[in-house]
């Protein structure tokens, strides 16, 4: 697996998020109160950037039709939205949020 670097821990502080592209997919980090998450950009109901919603604890809401996404799992956990979003695994090294690719 290779990590990639997000950015220094210090500089990002729980209730924020991150987005990057990863082989052409978009990506969002999110700092849920000192804890990591790394989802697929896009609602898979109809391809809206999640990033754009809102956190409810663990949980990612899309701005469109409002489906609730975990951060945790990627399960979609309403309708609309049936699929799965992926997930990335994240870990800081040495001060650094980093994102786990294959």
């Amino acid at each position: 697996m290779e990590w990639l670097d997000i950015a220094a821990a210090a500089a990002f502080p729980p209730g924020t998020y991150r987005t990057l592209e990863v082989a052409g997919t978009p990506v969002a980090v999110f700092n849920v109160g000192g804890s990591y998450f790394a989802i697929v950009d896009v609602c898979t109901h109809e391809e809206e950037t999640l990033s754009n919603g809102f956190l409810e604890g663990l949980e990612i809401v899309c701005p469109r039709h409002g489906a609730h996404f975990s951060l945790a799992t990627g399960a979609a956990l309403s309708p609309p939205a049936y699929e799965p979003v992926a997930t990335f695994p994240v870990r800081v090294e040495n001060g650094i949020v980093q994102l786990g690719t294959a």
